[in-house]
This record gives structure tokens, sequence and C-alpha cells, in this order.
């Protein structure tokens, strides 16, 4: 089972999920998405959170607000956690997540801990923590499947992208050959017999000379 919420604190809103219990998260860790960020209280046991980011926003740009919301959550549902003040939630993307057969289930660490961000969480903020909970949705997820349409959504855009560009680029070459082949044969048209005849006075009329007598 999964838990999803819903934080207005954003527009569009955003999307936060988390697992039911360790066996869960560890599927949540195996089947997440590159725009997924992690969040967790530091050094205490709790649930795993997931913020998803939408097209265009970076782990490194996410509102001070949204942020909140979702410590806010993570304190919550920590059972230590959630009693103490003056706590530390880490943060960092689904992909720094490392895990290896040694470790215990739900358990992970970072392949590069200077992308692991932290957030003060002075005190549990009921108003958050019951707006979110408001928006409480439980599912049962194929997270395989969602993870492998995911894959091939991406795919299909990185070669809709992939034509896109090389249709314009198609476009330009076509547009300077054009360019060229019209400087290179500005001229032309001057040496034609028809333009010649037109500049030369051999066969004018008399009557077309300027008298300057």
């Amino acid at each position: 089972m999964v838990y999803y919420f819903t934080s207005n604190v954003v527009s569009p809103s955003a999307f936060i999920y988390v697992g039911k219990d360790k066996f869960e998260n560890e599927e949540l860790i195996k089947f997440g998405w590159e725009e997924d960020v992690w969040f967790h209280v530091d050094n205490l046991s709790s649930a795993h959170i997931y913020l998803r980011l939408r097209d265009g926003e970076t782990w490194d740009n996410i509102r001070d607000e949204l942020v909140q919301d979702c410590a806010q959550l993570t304190k919550a549902n920590s059972i230590e956690g959630n009693k103490k003040d003056n706590i530390t939630v880490i943060y960092t993307t689904w992909s720094n997540l490392k895990k290896d057969g040694s470790m215990a289930v739900g358990q992970v660490s970072f392949k590069d801990n200077k992308k692991v961000k932290r957030v003060h969480v002075a005190q549990r903020e009921n108003s958050i923590v019951n707006r979110l909970n408001k928006t409480k949705v439980e599912k049962f997820p194929n997270l395989r499947e969602e993870r492998e349409n995911r894959q091939k959504e991406l795919r299909r855009r990185d070669r809709a992208a992939q034509q896109a560009r090389q249709k314009e680029e198609a476009r330009v070459a076509k547009e300077r050959k054009e360019l060229a082949w019209q400087k290179d044969h500005a001229y032309d048209d001057l040496f034609t017999d028809d333009a010649v005849a037109g500049s030369s006075n051999q066969d004018r009329n008399p009557e077309d000379f300027d008298d300057f007598m």
C-alpha cells in the first residue's frame, strides 16, 4: 500500500507519496522515478517520503513552503522524530540513493553525500500535517508497471525531440544552401543576351540619345 498526499502551497499542486512500511519502502526505492526527491529524518527511523517534481523543476529550486510541507510530513511519520523538537530532515534525489545487498530492508545510503540537503524542523506544525492528512489517499499501485510506462513515455519524448531537431537542422541546412546559391549567382542576369543588348547603344534609336548641341 502507498499513501498519496497533495500539497497546495504551490500551483499546480505537488504530489507526495510514502510507503506503508519498510517493505513498501523497499519497492519505492527500487522503482522510483528520476523526478523523485527523497526525504527522511536524519539519524532516526522514519518513513521514506517522496516528492515528485513536475517537468522543468529541479530539486535545487523547490519552494521553501513545499520543502516545509515534506519535512513536516516526514517528521509526523517518524515515531521517535514526531515526539522531538529541533530535528533535522535530510533530502536528496532518488537517483542519489544507493542500495546494496548488505543493507537491511528499507535501508539506503547515498552515492554522493555532497548532494544531500538538510532542513531544520523546530517543532511539529499541526496545521501543516492536518492539511496534508486531509488529502491522504491509499492505493495499491503496480510500481514496476508505472515505472516501465514512465520510461516508455520518456523514450517517446526523446524520439520526438530528436526528430524535431533533425527536421530543424535540415531546414536550416536547406536555407543556408539556398542563400549560398543566391550569393554565387547574384550577377548571372547581368550577362544574359537581353541584359547586354539593353545596355548597348548599338541598336538604339538615334532619337533616344540626348542632344547636347
